[in-house]
């Protein structure tokens, strides 16, 4: 059983890949998606994100993202959040 005191386990998803457009979110080859990983944390995602955002700072239109998938998973708990 999970101690009481233990940090609640908040989901997080980054993943990236080259957008078709500077001004939208569609991106040119779904297969090509970069799946960077899910992390436990939002500061341990964002840190990949940063990371990744980095590697590819000369194409500007790569583009990457963290997805709460804490609120997916539990929308009830993430009306709580805000």
């Amino acid at each position: 059983m999970a101690d009481k005191d233990e940090k609640k386990q908040l989901l997080h998803l980054v993943f990236g890949g080259e957008l078709e457009s500077l001004s939208s979110t569609r991106f040119r080859d779904l297969e090509a998606l970069d799946l960077v990983g899910i992390y436990g944390d939002y500061k341990s995602a964002e840190a990949a994100w940063r990371a990744k955002a980095q590697e590819t700072v000369d194409n500007a239109h790569m583009r990457y993202f963290i997805v709460h998938l804490h609120r997916l998973l539990d929308p009830d708990a993430a009306k709580a959040d805000r």
